[in-house]
Parts: C-alpha cells; structure tokens; sequence
C-alpha cells in the first residue's frame, strides 16, 4: 500500500451495491409479514375512501406498525397524494 492508495476513491462495485439494495428489500418485506393480519385490511380500508376524494395508487399508501421499547405500538400511514393544480 502506497501513500497515492488513501487518496483514491474507491467506488463500490454493482454487485456490492445490488447485494446492499437487496437487503433492504428484504428487510422491508419481512418487516410487513411480521405485522398483525389487521394491516393489509386497514389499507385497503384506507385506499377505498382515499379514492372517494383523491386518485391515489396503492404504491403511495404505506402502513407499517413499529413496536416501542416500552410496548407501545406506533401506527406510522404515509400518503403521497397527487398535486392538485
């Protein structure tokens, strides 16, 4: 290793970065499968009255329940809605 070697920005390879992409996938599926049976329903609730005022697809619904250290369960619902121009 020469002293030129800490000066060289090293760039991560596709494989590191598709690898690192996937984990997050994962890590997001896993963490919807493990929610209570209630929330695929509770979306689908809340997209059906969505869609009696706004045009939203499913893609811009997201539901996740967090549990707290202190067991509490936070209900976290992100919309992204449409612009209304």
């Amino acid at each position: 290793m020469s002293i030129f070697d800490y000066f060289r920005k090293e760039e991560p390879s596709s494989a590191k970065l598709a690898k690192d992409r996937l984990k997050i996938v994962v890590a997001h599926e896993r963490s919807r499968r493990e929610g209570p049976d209630f929330l695929p329903d509770l979306e689908r609730d809340i997209l059906r009255v969505l869609a009696k005022y706004v045009e939203v697809d499913s893609d811009q619904v997201n539901i996740q329940l967090d549990n707290n250290v202190d067991n509490w369960q936070v209900l976290e619902l992100n919309i992204t809605l449409p612009n209304s121009n």
